[in-house]
């Protein structure tokens, strides 16, 4: 490859060209200087703009939620003020002892202690006492209240403003004594609006019919414009992937050995939900509950992946309980990160040091995901299998809509005999033998002996059961078996490891000792509908899965194993039972029943299960319905499934966030600060879906438009999009913030589309982007909005504009990950099967977007990560933007940016014979505006002195220049 950042003049073209009429706005970060503190004290002290700030600067590190040191903490109302609260006394100040122990010249006394930072300043000693004799007014956290409609501001030059947005823009800048900048040029504004909007450039053809339509229709040329961008395919991809960092979705499983995962129906299934424009509050339930829904669908099964992209390991000796625990953890973090921009991870190990969020509130709300049926697995179970092709859903759906309840039919009737005691003998006497190392010992437990086994196992341990049956016991129907945890009641909070019934043989013994009759079974019934592996396995002896507590056991485990014809037993016969187990995990942990106990029954009723005609006729018909489904071409996704009820896990307080210090058990609930759950019949986490999506909730819908905000202004009203907690920035226009939140959810009933199209055609989207001499001491970072956006591209739209722009890009949607080139020796997997097989050049996938790329975690692709793509590890509220020499060497030399330059040229010279008129149009092409006479003369100049050189293609290299022009690369 011809490194074409040696060539002769490059860097210094690539440096001339869009610098000069825009600056980038660069990373905000900190508070900025909007508001210099007046000296005077305010007329009404506002507890959360004055004081709060205050208590968390000098105060809660020794009295806030971690830590409070005499029983005082500044974050909870109650611990300050009466009748609870004893260091404040409302109207007051010289009663109220936080007065006294902030102005005290003692010493040993003063607040806070000199090895915590210097006395209050006096100016904040006066803010806090004027708080007080105006009654110590508490506030709770802006972001905890629920938004209120804000008046629309009156502005004095009303004709700027275009809709609502701008008049709250407009107050602010007035106020600031800052004009507002004039409008964009019109075809900059479409390329600005384009790149928001679907993430790829508009075309020269579709910059000029825009230019005919401005000419023609004015003002609604730019409302087609929006229109048209809104409804192309390209919009649901752009704005994916944002969510897709938001979940932390990858096509790979993390840690251990970061294997492949099959998760990519669910990336298509968001790229849909934002082409149909689905409400935001059903994207949400389906997301945290689709598979609790009445009637649950293909697509609202396939939502809920979005709660199985956490990491799982596969490294031998890891414990499966510890990672499906912070899988759930993961989820509870995200969950608040995602849908409700504050740190609440800070949780799991203590209390929140700045905001209302007690330890024990964090276990309460992990309870709402505790009971899932998904384990830290290799297989990912559960899955679903979707069909390939999004047309059969329909198909699949009445076809899965007619079995689930089949089966759950078929169950239900086999559990209710399973779980009858009555129709079970238990047995005494029993005898307990292994064939290998593992040693085991007999105990009666109430009305039935129990054998358990001591010590270590040893893999593939059989054990051989010998009991005499019942005097009552004439005849054989079925035996059940029950595995239970080694150590019972530890194991309901700290479940243990479970075992796999491999292979069951049973014998009769006749009294006399005569020849023992194998025990012929037909059926097994499980103690669950759908269990990982089928129960029947156990009588397969080419299967080693069969009837499991896969891979933990709380609670005792049953299976009836159902004789084929009923067995006449004779006074004083014995049993024999021998239970293989052949299954262990991760090289170390074998699955073998640690204790377990068996029972006889004589009943009829097991017989009949297997012969009776409506019986017979349900499994016939269920047999059917799976075979038609699995003629259906699938791919896997993994998926939530909640837990039967008789096997619901506890939830527990983890003492320090440790999962094995458990403390007191904890119910599904959510934060007292917060609106109450109203859960009524529905099921937990249905329940929590919808509370976050009510009309109560706080936070959701101002996350929601705050970070549309951010997306096509560079930074949202509130900056730190991660955190809208106490220590979180300020929004930077509250009032907005809450306009914009209420109208998402009440005007646009929760649907983007209209939201994004009414910020893109504001006034304030529409402003030059020109940085401002007047402003870059002011507002260097734009708060104000004085101008318009401007911001290098992320990761995924610098790529996919240069191969849009050199005519390569494939326009092809959905499908499995693909794999574009990479360079040589980054791939490396510890998985040596993960293999790397790039597209060839003829292959479209070569050139997919950005979105369709293999996302691997502990290999992140490498242009992405030089532009500050997450590696998808956790949730990421926001991309920090960097600028960095690593990522013009990329743009320069990566093997898809040389290909997208050759492309380029080879484009460009389809559009004329001559050098000069093919730049001009290139550039055109790249930047959407005619070059200037400068402009166009030094890149012909570069064009003739590379041709000089005879290094290459000449062409190619200009185009290269071309793509990677500060104006291209910057919104």
């Amino acid at each position: 490859m011809t490194h074409w950042i040696k060539t002769v003049g490059l860097l210094s073209v690539l440096s001339g060209f869009g610098a000069v009429a825009h600056g980038d706005e660069g990373e905000h970060s900190g508070q900025d200087a909007m508001h210099p503190q007046a000296e005077a004290l305010p007329e009404t002290i506002d507890f959360n703009e004055h004081i709060r700030p205050i208590f968390n600067s000098h105060c809660v590190a020794c009295h806030g939620g971690v830590k409070q040191a005499g029983d005082l903490s500044f974050v909870y109302r109650d611990k300050v003020l009466p009748p609870d609260g004893w260091v404040v006394e409302p109207g007051d100040p010289d009663e109220s002892i936080v007065i006294e122990r902030i102005t005290t010249d003692d010493e040993s006394v003063i607040m806070p202690p000199a090895e915590h930072g210097p006395p209050l300043p006096e100016y904040e000693v006066q803010l806090i006492r004027r708080w007080i004799e105006q009654g110590a007014k508490w506030g709770e956290h802006w972001a905890y209240e629920k938004p209120a409609r804000p008046a629309v501001p009156d502005v004095a030059n009303v004709d700027w403003c275009r809709q609502a947005t701008d008049r709250f823009i407009l107050a602010k800048l007035e106020e600031s004594g800052i004009s507002p900048a004039a409008d964009e040029v019109p075809t900059r504004w479409l390329r600005r609006a384009s790149l928001d909007l679907i993430g790829l450039p508009p075309t020269p053809d579709e910059v000029t019919a825009f230019e005919a339509a401005i000419e023609a229709q004015q003002e609604h040329a730019f409302e087609d414009a929006v229109d048209r961008l809104l409804n192309r395919p390209e919009f649901g991809e752009r704005w994916a992937s944002v969510w897709l960092d938001q979940i932390r979705y990858a096509d790979s499983k993390g840690l251990g050995l970061d294997a492949p995962r099959k998760a990519w129906k669910y990336r298509d299934w968001v790229i849909d939900a934002f082409n149909r424009d689905m409400p935001y509050d059903e994207f949400t339930i389906r997301q945290i509950a689709g598979d609790l829904l009445p009637d649950p669908t293909i697509e609202d099964y396939v939502a809920t992946a979005a709660q199985r992209l956490t990491q799982s390991n596969e490294e031998g000796g890891t414990d499966d309980e510890e990672f499906r625990i912070e899988a759930i953890l993961d989820r509870v973090n995200t969950t608040w990160q995602v849908w409700q921009g504050v740190t609440f991870g800070c949780v799991q190990c203590h209390s929140h040091p700045y905001d209302p969020f007690e330890h024990d509130e964090y276990y309460e709300f992990a309870a709402f995901f505790n009971n899932t049926t998904d384990s830290d697995l290799d297989e990912d179970w559960p899955v679903l299998k979707v069909p390939v092709d999004s047309a059969h859903y329909d198909q699949a759906a009445k076809l899965d809509s007619q079995i689930r309840p089949l089966k759950r039919n078929i169950w239900s009737q086999e559990y209710e005999l399973l779980s009858d005691e009555t129709r079970w003998e238990p047995l005494t006497g029993l005898e307990a033998s292994t064939n290998k190392a593992t040693q085991v010992a007999v105990e009666t437990v109430g009305d039935h002996d129990e054998y358990h086994t001591v010590g270590t196992v040893a893999r593939n341990t059989d054990i051989t059961l010998w009991s005499p049956l019942p005097k009552s016991v004439d005849s054989l129907t079925a035996i059940r078996f029950t595995g239970m945890p080694l150590d019972p009641e530890k194991a309901v909070a700290d479940s243990e490891w479970g075992f796999v019934l491999s292979q069951v043989e049973a014998k009769l013994i006749p009294a006399d000792g005569g020849e023992p009759t194998p025990i012929e079974f037909a059926d097994v019934i499980s103690d669950e509908p759908d269990p990982f592996h089928d129960p029947n396995g156990s009588l397969n002896e080419k299967s080693d899965h069969g009837f499991a507590a896969y891979t933990r056991i709380h609670y005792p485990r049953s299976a009836a194993f159902l004789l084929k014809e009923p067995l006449a037993v004779s006074e004083g016969s014995q049993i024999e039972i021998t239970i293989k187990h052949r299954i262990y995990l991760l090289s170390a942990f074998s699955l073998v029943t640690r204790r377990g106990h068996l029972a006889v029954s004589s009943d009829p009723e097991f017989q009949a299960l297997l012969t009776d005609q409506s019986l017979q006729d349900q499994r016939k018909e269920l047999t059917e319905l799976k075979s038609r489904r699995d003629k259906i071409e699938t791919t896997t996704v993994p998926i939530l499934a909640e837990r039967e009820s008789h096997l619901a896990r506890p939830s527990h307080v983890f003492i320090r966030g440790l999962f094995l210090t458990k403390d007191k058990q904890v119910q599904p609930d959510t934060p007292q600060s917060f609106p109450p759950l109203s859960a009524g019949d529905q099921p937990p986490r249905l329940a929590l879906a919808r509370w976050l999506v009510s009309d109560d909730n706080p936070l959701t819908a101002r996350v929601a438009v705050n970070r549309v905000w951010a997306q096509l202004f560079g930074i949202g009203l509130v900056a730190t999009e991660e955190d809208f907690g106490s220590s979180g920035e300020a929004p930077s226009h509250p009032a907005l913030l809450d306009e914009l939140a209420l109208r998402f959810k009440d005007t646009h009933q929760w649907k983007f589309k209209p939201l994004i199209r009414e910020l893109v055609l504001s006034r304030t989207y529409r402003q030059s982007s020109v940085v401002r001499d007047d402003l870059m001491d002011v507002d260097p970072a734009n708060r104000l909005l004085a101008r318009g956006p401007r911001h290098r591209l992320d990761a995924e739209t610098v790529r996919d504009q240069a191969l849009a722009i050199s005519g390569l890009l494939s326009d092809k949607m959905h499908g499995p990950p693909v794999h574009p080139p990479i360079p040589d020796g980054v791939w490396t997997p510890f998985a040596s099967w993960d293999k790397w097989n790039t597209a060839k050049v003829d292959d479209g996938n070569r050139y997919r977007r950005s979105l369709y790329t293999y996302t691997k975690r502990s290999i992140p692709f490498p242009m992405f990560a030089a532009f500050d793509a997450p590696s998808r590890e956790f949730c990421t509220p926001r991309r920090l933007r960097s600028n960095t020499p690593v990522q013009a060497l990329m743009t320069l030399n990566d093997q898809t940016f040389a290909e997208c330059a050759n492309a380029f040229a080879a484009h460009m010279r389809t559009l004329s014979d001559d050098p000069s008129e093919q730049i001009r149009l290139g550039f055109v092409r790249a930047t959407c505006r005619e070059p200037s006479g400068g402009e166009l003369d030094e890149l012909v100049g570069l064009h003739q002195q590379l041709g000089q050189l005879n290094t290459g293609d000449p062409l190619a290299m200009v185009a290269n220049v071309l793509l990677n022009l500060d104006e291209v690369l910057v919104k």
